[in-house]
């Protein structure tokens, strides 16, 4: 079991930034990657960024140059810094862990554990 907590989210102008943390803790030598992902209201949940065990990262093209994924491992806590917002990143944020769950003859790294979210918004 791996718990995920997030906190950092709050309101804040177009061009302005906010940084959101999430801290894990339980069995977190298990964690294969974590990521950030939102749902902004009426739509679906999209991934927004992860970073792999070894540190590898990748973000959706929309967030690209304003988003930076990061991870302290001392203090088994992720980070979401954002910048340049957009009305469009306003979503509730979610920070996930993923597991290696074995599947038919081979480990997959699958998003298992989430966090209750945390609210971003961003006004004109």
């Amino acid at each position: 079991q791996v718990q995920v907590v997030e906190s950092g989210g709050g309101s804040v102008q177009a061009g302005g930034s906010l940084k959101l943390s999430c801290a894990a803790s339980g069995q977190r030598l298990s964690v294969c990657a974590m990521a950030w992902y939102r749902q902004p209201p009426g739509k679906e949940r999209e991934l927004v960024s992860s970073i792999g065990r070894v540190g590898s990262t990748a973000y959706a093209d929309s967030v690209k140059g304003r988003f930076t994924i990061s991870q302290d491992k001392d203090k088994n806590t992720l980070y979401l810094e954002m910048n340049i917002l957009k009305t469009e990143d306003t979503a509730m944020y979610y920070c996930a862990a993923a597991v290696n769950v074995w599947r038919v003859y081979t480990w997959n790294c699958e998003y298992k554990y989430w966090g209750q979210g945390t609210q971003v918004t961003v006004s004109s």
